[in-house]
Formats: C-alpha cells, structure tokens, sequence
C-alpha cells in the first residue's frame, strides 16, 4: 500500500506502510547472498525538489518502520518515536522528509525467517542467513537509491539505531551529512553480549522452539520469548525507574507464600512478555541481538576506534543518559573521543535521567531540546 500521511495537531496522523522490492541479491557480511527480497517503510513529511531534507530513521533491537503516525485500522497503533517526529516536533515533519524502515530480517513486512524462501516455497527459518549492522546500512541503501536520495540530511536512531546510524557513516560517508546517534556505543560490552546470550538461550530451548523451524511444526517458542523480553525489560530500566514505578507493591496488600504473581513488577514483566510474544518473531530476535554482539567498527583496526573512524565525514551529535548503564555515557564518550582525534565537528549531551535505557524513547525536555536546536541547523542547510 502507498500513500503520504496527513499532518495535523502535531502528529503526523493517518500513515501507509509501503513496500519495496528488489531483484537484486544482497551479498551479506557472512558470506551468504539473499534475493530477491523487500523492505517495509513509512515516510513522513515531504522531499523537496533538491532531495537533500531526508532524514533516516534506524530502529533498534525491538522497533519496526512504524515509527510515527498511526494507522486507520487501528487509530491505537501509533509509532514508536511519535513523541520525537511530527509536524513542529524535534524532527519538524513540516521541513524534513523522514523514511522509517523495517529491517531486512525483520518480523513486521521486511523479508526475514518467517518469510516464504522461493526455492522451498516455505519460511526460511533456520536456513536464514545471519545479518550485521553493515547489511542494514547496504539494504537502506539500496532503498534510498530506489526513492532517489543520494544524500541524506541526518541518519539518527537510538541503541541499535545509533549504531546503524554510525555505520552510515562509516559505510557511506558521502551520503550522509549528519549523525545522531543515541544512546548507544561503539561495540557491546562482555556484559551485554552475556544478556543476549542469556535471552537467545531462553529461545533456543523452549521445546517449540525446534531448531529455529516451529512455522512448519505451527507453534511459537511463547515461553522462550517471554523471558528474553522479560530480561530485556530489566536491563532496559534503571533500579530507580523501577522503584519508582511498581517500589514492592504487593497485588493483594499481603504475601500469597506462593509462586504466583504477587509483586506489581513480576505482574508488569509478565505482561510485556506475553505482549512481545505475541507480537514478535523468535528468529528474528536471535538474528538481530547477533548483529548487535558482532557491531565493532575498531575490530579491524586492532580495536582502534579513532583508526576505525578516521575516514568519516559526517558530523555528529552523540545523546546519552546518566541512568543508562546498559549503554552507559563512557561508551558514548568513547565515541566523541575518537571523533575529536579526527578533528571531526561533534556536539555532546549527557542528560539526566532515571528511565535507564529507555530515555532515549521518552519525552524530556533537555533531550528534546538538544535534538530540536541540533536539527535547527541542520534545516537551515537545505534548500526549499
């Protein structure tokens, strides 16, 4: 389905997701080559007559092309950033063109594990090939050729978007003007990859899980799912945010002396992984917490980042959030520090925060600001 979305009152209102093919094999990171194939996007805003206003959203680990707007089958659907992109919102609708895309290998249009393989005429499954960061930037790409973008104004996303968006820069460094990247870093740390590996073995192990081929078996790994949201839930919150929030309230006012449900935060993780199971593809979820754990632009450098990051030509704002401790404001700096060897123009903001990881998601004033007052900027560099 096509079509342009109607703004009004701030909110970009009724959105249409679009769907692009491609003939072409994508020749992957891992050696493996996949095509035909197709991405699921959504725009907001308009291109202008020179196409340099185009601003590209990433999605992390869990988001999809929705990312503003909603649908009119269901006026409840709104996007996930729909507090940050709009019509007179950080990212001004009214003066850029933003594109939202859903990952290759993703679970919600784009081609992934669930999609029908031509060859077998059956969901890819297990046999789908494993992604990186770089792939995504190569698929969008591709889809920015199609749309006839050859250079975007700003890439931006958070976490597993900032991630994608400093790839661009790395990737193309031509095509792409501004950065911003949120509430990210340069590589995952030991410990997040242990996260991951904790959640992808919550997957792997449900018995229906059957070696990453349930579709043909018609069941979901529903338990597995659940836990690595519930464990994603945890680490995406700082103690704070959670204490504040569900403190150690008791359902019933009393203890049970059971293992049922007592405490609001066990009620609270339960429900969000039913939701995310429901919702989710377990593939999909291994495939993408993968491509986090292999991002680590310095690795062919020696670990080097400012080698790593020498030939960028972007500049950059970097965000973090003072409670973030899955992806902590000294991962950030690590980044602006490898710039700054690079002589690199880069703005900095460290806002305070006790939402954890999932600030960057969150309406905040400071945040906000630096976003909108950063995009200024880079607004007044295009042409009408």
């Amino acid at each position: 389905m096509t079509g342009q979305p109607r703004e009004s009152d701030g909110h970009v209102g009724t959105v249409f997701p679009q769907v692009a093919h491609f003939a072409e094999p994508l020749h992957l990171a891992c050696a493996s080559v996949l095509g035909p194939y197709q991405l699921v996007y959504e725009t907001y805003g308009k291109l202008n007559v020179r196409k340099d206003n185009a601003i590209l959203i990433c999605h992390a680990l869990s988001g999809t092309h929705h990312v503003a707007g909603h649908y009119a089958e269901d006026p409840r659907a709104v996007g996930w950033w729909d507090n940050m992109v709009g019509p007179g919102k950080p990212v001004d609708t009214q003066r850029f063109f933003v594109i939202g895309v859903n990952n290759l290998g993703g679970c919600h249009g784009s081609t992934g594990p669930s999609s029908i393989d031509p060859a077998t005429e059956a969901p890819y499954g297990a046999s789908f090939p494993f992604l990186t960061v770089e792939d995504w930037v190569h698929a969008q790409a591709r889809l920015a050729d199609l749309l006839g973008i050859t250079s975007f104004a700003a890439v931006m996303g958070g976490s597993l978007g900032g991630m994608q968006a400093l790839q661009w820069t790395l990737s193309y460094p031509g095509r792409v003007r501004h950065a911003l990247v949120i509430a990210a870093a340069p590589s995952l740390s030991a410990q997040n990859i242990g996260f991951n590996e904790v959640a992808r073995q919550a997957i792997t192990s449900d018995p229906h899980f059957h070696g990453g081929d349930f579709y043909r078996a018609g069941v979901i790994p529903e338990r597995g799912l659940r836990l690595a949201r519930m464990l994603g839930h945890i680490t995406y919150l700082s103690d704070d945010a959670m204490m504040a929030k569900f403190g150690r309230e008791l359902l019933g006012g009393t203890p049970h002396y059971s293992l049922e449900v007592e405490f609001e935060i066990e009620s609270y993780l339960r429900y969000q992984g039913k939701k995310f199971s429901e919702r989710f593809d377990a593939n999909t979820y291994l495939i993408m917490t993968k491509a986090l754990d292999y991002f680590d632009p310095a690795r062919a450098h020696g670990g080097n980042l400012s080698l790593a990051l020498a030939g960028v030509q972007a500049h950059f704002l970097l965000v973090s959030f003072t409670s973030d401790w899955r992806f902590s404001p000294a991962r950030s700096r690590e980044i602006v520090q490898a710039l700054l060897d690079n002589r690199v123009p880069v703005s900095y903001a460290e806002i305070a925060s006790n939402q954890g990881h999932d600030a960057f998601l969150m309406e905040n004033g400071d945040y906000f600001a630096v976003v909108r007052a950063y995009l200024e900027r880079v607004a007044r560099e295009c042409h009408a």
